[in-house]
């Protein structure tokens, strides 16, 4: 097996033992990147200099991490896959990126691939085109972490950050067959990660296994000063969390997300799954989560409403691009209208009207109080049971271009997603399956808040007795 095959853990093993050289890992990075990027496009820049960056001594001893395009490097070109934020060179570190060097870590050169802004749930909406999933290269990755996604899955990263603000880290892990986890929220900082809705981001893992998301997830985690949002609570050490042991756990299935209109075939592989958590000693019953009907467009006023407020400091005056004009007002004009891309102006416009004058107490407000309500119905569920599992999403990878003419289709995508988003809770895309085409399928695991040791336990005894993670796609 080659380097860039090996999972995180394994290197590091291999590393602490002398037993490869990290120059001979990124060779083999290089390599695999040389021979698949060209069908899989993960990266953005690819032009970028062949380098080892340095980073301190720590125990992840210079394993490369691959870095989604919308978390600032300092030194490094990030722009979130926008024409607007062209040539923007951060002078700092996200604080994730200051862990990942102070825990040894090294940033591998080359960002990974994103829907524009983080907008979109299929990497199709990227200033620099879109990336193919490695499982089926005419389908989609998901998204908007496509690109760290498909970069993982096609071995041409060992592990990697995205971000989720609906299910972007867990929609492409799902569809791309690797472990993405999208962290409570505050557990882990947003300083220096550009924001689309900043009450749902969140930056996580994502990763060939689940213990290789227990140990990233532990580097990044952590209050911060720099975030207000950030929650100053112990990080466990996740490690600890992986026991091959769910006996007498007690899940709850959501009668709401196992519907019509969802695939038969995803139905059928999730419903294989939840019985394998059975035969492992797990307790599974119906539970109801009664406001999820309202989940999709409670998320798209809410995180539309924020996006349209963070965006507007992208002007063109002080980074980024700027259309050339002699009138300031018209240089405005003009550097967000060819900045910015279709989707990107759609969810601005819609925001736009939600915050607007007459409407922000008929939509915004009215759509935060039912915000409230989707999180005490996970908090009257865990209550009584330990975790609740479910789909991803409610079909596996669709085909490039199937739903880029129906945005309400596409938005449809991160449905079983959305509501962990809102209710500020943890939750974690296993490998489960695989449809009679070949793509993958999703296992979501939701705990409550803080508990991601929970989603650590279940999601590792589920791997450890089924094989699907270590299937590789055909590049």
């Amino acid at each position: 097996m080659e380097l860039n095959q090996l999972t995180a853990h394994e290197l590091l093993d291999k590393l602490a033992r002398k037993e490869v050289a990290l120059e001979a890992l990124y060779g083999a990075l290089y390599g695999r990147i040389q021979k698949t990027e060209s069908k899989v496009r993960a990266y953005v820049r690819s032009e970028a200099a062949r380098k080892t960056v340095s980073s301190s001594p720590g125990p992840l001893n210079g394993l490369p991490v691959t870095i989604k395009d919308n978390i600032c490097t300092e030194g490094l070109e990030t722009e979130c896959c926008s024409k607007i934020l062209k040539g923007f060179r951060p002078p700092y570190d996200a604080t994730v990126i200051a862990k990942l060097k102070k825990s040894g870590a090294g940033i591998f050169p080359l960002k990974a691939n994103m829907d524009e802004f983080a907008f979109g749930s299929s990497t199709e909406n990227s200033f620099f085109g879109p990336t193919a999933n490695p499982w089926d290269l005419g389908a989609v990755p998901g998204g908007s972490s496509g690109g760290s996604a498909a970069a993982v899955a096609s071995d041409e990263a060992i592990w990697a950050l995205g971000s989720d603000t609906g299910g972007s880290i867990r929609q492409p892990a799902s569809f791309c067959g690797v472990v993405g986890l999208k962290p409570t929220y505050g557990r882990v900082s947003r300083f220096g990660l550009i924001a689309f809705a900043s009450s749902l981001d969140q930056i996580g893992p994502i990763t060939k296994d689940v213990e290789d998301a227990a140990i990233l997830t532990k580097v990044i985690s952590g209050y911060d000063p720099n975030d207000s949002t950030s929650v100053n609570l112990d990080v466990p050490d996740y490690t600890q969390s992986l026991v091959n042991d769910v006996k007498g756990l007690k899940i709850g299935l959501p009668k709401e997300y196992l519907v019509e209109g969802m695939d038969p075939e995803v139905k059928s592989i999730i419903e294989e799954a939840v019985n394998k958590l059975k035969s492992l000693g797990a307790v599974s019953k119906p539970v109801s989560l009664p406001h999820t009907e309202y989940a999709v467009p409670v998320y798209y006023i809410v995180a539309t409403a924020e996006a349209s407020s963070n965006l507007a400091r992208f002007d063109g005056v002080q980074y980024g691009y700027r259309a050339k004009s002699d009138n300031l007002i018209e240089m405005y004009k003009k550097t967000r209208a060819e900045g910015f891309g279709e989707e990107a102006k759609r969810r601005i416009l819609l925001g736009t009207f939600a915050l607007s004058h007459g409407y922000y107490d008929a939509y915004y407000l009215r759509a935060l109080k039912v915000r409230t309500l989707i999180k005490q119905d996970f908090d009257r569920v865990f209550n009584d049971f330990d975790c609740i599992v479910a789909p991803v999403s409610p079909t596996a990878a669709f085909k490039i271009g199937e739903r880029s003419d129906d945005p309400l289709k596409m938005y449809l995508s991160d449905i079983y997603t959305i509501s962990v988003n809102l209710a500020g809770i943890p939750a974690i895309s296993v490998p489960c399956g695989f449809t009679k085409k070949g793509l993958p399928v999703g296992l979501q695991i939701m705990a409550k808040a803080f508990n991601e040791e929970m989603l650590f336990r279940v999601a590792h005894t589920f791997e450890q007795n089924t094989q699907w993670h270590k299937l590789k796609p055909k590049l």
